[in-house]
């Protein structure tokens, strides 16, 4: 049997980091047709069950038209099987409907048998956090699913899951949600413990490839992950150092910048360089989004390499900020990246502390 695990769909989120209004709503439309694709996917690969491990949708009162969205589609594939666990942006407001193809999970352990495989679920609160592991009694011969939407660690809480509570339990597949980026590892000898990620990256902090999870049942639990976004999200950090100039700087970053045009791109510059420009990472932006990526941003890392000696013999605000420092505790290393702040400062640019 195939299943596919999912989590942290977020159906209805504002997608507006870094996105016009316009991009912003055309991510939300991209977002329900990757989950419509997981569908198609299912259907055309013989995936028979669906785990959907939390945070569908973005908030515990979702809108009108992001539940109809969801609960449609589970009616319009009836031979499929979808378990739904809710996760900490759920809530009771995200059930509105009972289908027959669609089984959920409440504070107490349940459990379903599927196609000869055991699906056990229960969602975390304050109520059951630290109680619930003792609860947990699953059968040493069957292959056993066990859902939860949590961070996996070693404490107990109504946000994470611990590990060391689960060991010995005859887990096979532990099914998570709650970490935006695909991740396994393992319980002890017999299971092992995976997230699929997110299906959409929203903005750059959910940067690299997302998708959802593959799981074979045929002797034992095997999984693969398949990237499967719409679009992908990437950050390059590139060091200008050798950069003699704005352009040679953009040259740059053009041959650092290796990726889809669809996709959404924000590069990190580093480095120390020796000219001036107030206007770089503006400049660069500029001539990155003539190659029309999806979005493109930029945020100015450099460091400026001062002739401090020159510079602090000024008569003026900057000379005076530089013997200020010069005469202060700080060690060397310091007191350079404290002027080389100061000084964009007072050039009114960006800093990053």
């Amino acid at each position: 049997m195939k299943l596919i695990h999912c989590a942290d769909v977020h159906l209805g989120s504002k997608m507006d980091v870094n996105l016009s209004a316009e991009e912003a709503k055309n991510r939300r439309g991209e977002l329900r047709a990757s989950f419509s694709g997981l569908l198609d996917y299912a259907k055309n690969n013989g995936v028979s069950g669906v785990l959907l491990c939390g945070d569908i949708f973005d908030s515990d009162r979702p809108f009108k038209k992001d539940k109809e969205f969801f609960y449609n589609a589970i009616k319009n594939n009836p031979e499929i099987t979808f378990f739904y666990l809710r996760g900490n942006h759920d809530g009771e407001e995200s059930f509105t409907l009972e289908l027959e193809n669609l089984k959920t999970f409440s504070r107490g352990i349940t459990t379903y048998e599927f196609n000869g495989v055991n699906i056990s679920g229960v969602e975390l609160g304050q109520d059951n956090c630290t109680s619930i592991y003792s609860s947990l009694n699953l059968e040493k011969d069957k292959l056993n699913i066990l859902m939860l939407h949590g961070a996996v660690g070693d404490a107990s809480g109504k946000d994470r899951v611990n590990l060391n509570k689960l060991r010995n339990k005859n887990i096979d597949y532990l099914a998570l949600g709650h970490i935006h980026y695909y991740n396994d590892g393992k319980i002890d000898e017999r299971g092992v413990w995976a997230y699929p990620g997110c299906l959409e990256g929203r903005g750059f902090d959910e940067a690299g490839e997302k998708g959802f999870i593959l799981l074979n049942t045929e002797d034992r639990i095997t999984f693969e992950f398949v990237p499967f976004a719409k679009r992908k999200i990437h950050i390059f950090n590139v060091d200008i150092s050798g950069a003699t100039d704005d352009y040679s700087a953009y040259r740059t970053v053009k041959d650092a910048v290796s990726c889809s045009k669809n996709d959404m791109v924000r590069v990190c510059l580093s480095g120390e360089i020796s000219f001036d420009n107030a206007d770089l990472a503006e400049e660069i932006q500029k001539r990155m989004s003539a190659e029309n990526y999806y979005v493109f941003d930029i945020k100015d890392k450099t460091k400026r390499k001062f002739d401090i000696s020159a510079l602090q013999g000024d008569i003026s605000l900057r000379g005076e900020f530089i013997r200020a420092v010069l005469a202060s505790a700080y060690s060397e290393d310091e007191k350079q990246d404290i002027i080389s702040a100061g000084l964009k400062a007072l050039d009114s640019r960006e800093i990053d502390i």
